[in-house]
């Protein structure tokens, strides 16, 4: 009898599990699939736009910069549809977009800022002791960003729409020849960078930083790191850059979440290599 009563029991608690494991709700964890390829002929404009939005925050690594900090104007809070006309209007403005209107003008002006950064800068945003004439922007179409025709129109669909007016490039085509494909929204489409040189382009460091002849100055330069701060240093630098703040230059300045992007050999071999550096930015 008593073993009738605990295998009863037993059964009792059984079915109490499983009534309350299937009451909650369900958690379904699965591997991540791969995105099949799409070509670029293939995107009506809706796709377009967001290709757009993902090269903004991923390959073209717009967000470093143009963001709530201060680098750059803030181009996700800033309508252009109110300030195109100040900004072609200004005095030391001398692009291609002066004398256009509309839509077609912010297209302009957006490829123009992208490829022609210096063209014209906004006051406040030059680079220093420039009087607001050289910006500090690098060239999208070029190392280390390097986009395309297509995904510089992509980008400027997404503004575009973004603040509300009709967006004026044009869908890619076959002749184009570019898939989107792997580009996705954390733009790591690519494997971990295989040397210094690389991780560096990666991470655009020298968009802000003198490296490499870069005459950045956003940032502090990067030469004779080693001598300064030794390879701990560097790396509180790198993955923490506002628990010491160099000489001119403001807290909040340099991303915070390089530790999240950044894969432990890309870290290790941008440290072996700034180790290197001396005070004329050569390799030792």
């Amino acid at each position: 009898m008593t073993l009738v009563r605990v295998l009863a029991f037993s059964v009792v608690v059984l079915l109490a599990y499983t009534l309350f494991a299937n009451i909650l709700p369900q958690v379904q964890s699965d591997p991540p699939t791969d995105e099949a390829p799409v070509a670029a002929d293939g995107l009506d404009m809706p796709a377009m736009i967001a290709w757009g939005e993902r090269l903004f925050s991923g390959k073209g690594t717009c967000t470093l910069c143009h963001n709530d900090l201060g680098r750059a104007p803030d181009l996700l809070k800033l309508n252009l549809a109110e300030t195109w006309a100040d900004r072609l209007g200004n005095a030391n403005y001398e692009g291609e977009a002066k004398g256009e209107e509309g839509a077609a003008a912010i297209e302009i002006y957006l490829r123009e800022s992208m490829v022609d950064t210096s063209a014209y800068v906004v006051p406040g945003f030059g680079k220093k002791g420039t009087n607001d004439t050289v910006s500090p922007m690098p060239a999208v179409d070029a190392a280390p960003i390097s986009l395309s025709e297509v995904e510089m129109n992509a980008l400027i669909a997404f503004l575009q729409d973004r603040t509300g007016v009709d967006v004026t490039v044009p869908l890619p085509t076959g002749d184009d020849g570019e898939d989107v494909a792997g580009d996705d929204e954390d733009g790591e489409e690519e494997g971990p960078a295989e040397s210094a040189q690389v991780a560096l382009d990666k991470y655009t460091c020298s968009a802000c930083h003198d490296v490499n002849d870069s005459g950045a100055d956003a940032g502090p330069p990067l030469h004779s790191l080693g001598a300064k701060l030794g390879r701990d240093g560097i790396r509180e630098a790198i993955l923490d850059p506002n628990a010491t703040i160099a000489e001119g230059f403001e807290a909040d300045m340099m991303p915070d979440d390089f530790g999240d992007q950044m894969r432990v050999s890309e870290l290790d071999m941008i440290i072996d290599y700034l180790m290197t550096l001396d005070a004329k930015g050569d390799a030792q």
